[in-house]
């Protein structure tokens, strides 16, 4: 019987809890913020889908197989660090 009225007792507790307002969403401060949120909403997209015809998709991979015959500059590259090297 105690159970049965505790049980009772806690779900009766949350209701307020659910009575309340959602959160309002804020509004972006700047523009590049309320492009971020079109773009990640997905709310302005396209109907029409975006194709690439086969001579454009064979120029984009060799520019991107083009761009490993480029030596990585030595800034770039990183040395191993060991306690005694702080």
């Amino acid at each position: 019987m105690y159970r049965t009225c505790f049980a009772l007792l806690c779900l009766a507790a949350t209701l307020p809890a659910q009575a309340d307002d959602p959160p309002r969403q804020l509004q972006p401060e700047t523009a590049t913020e309320a492009w971020l949120q079109v773009q990640a909403k997905n709310r302005q997209a396209s109907p029409v889908p975006q194709v690439q015809t086969d001579k454009e998709r064979d120029q984009a991979m060799q520019r991107w197989l083009d761009s490993y015959k480029y030596a990585i500059p030595d800034f770039y590259r990183w040395t191993r660090v060991n306690s005694s090297n702080n």
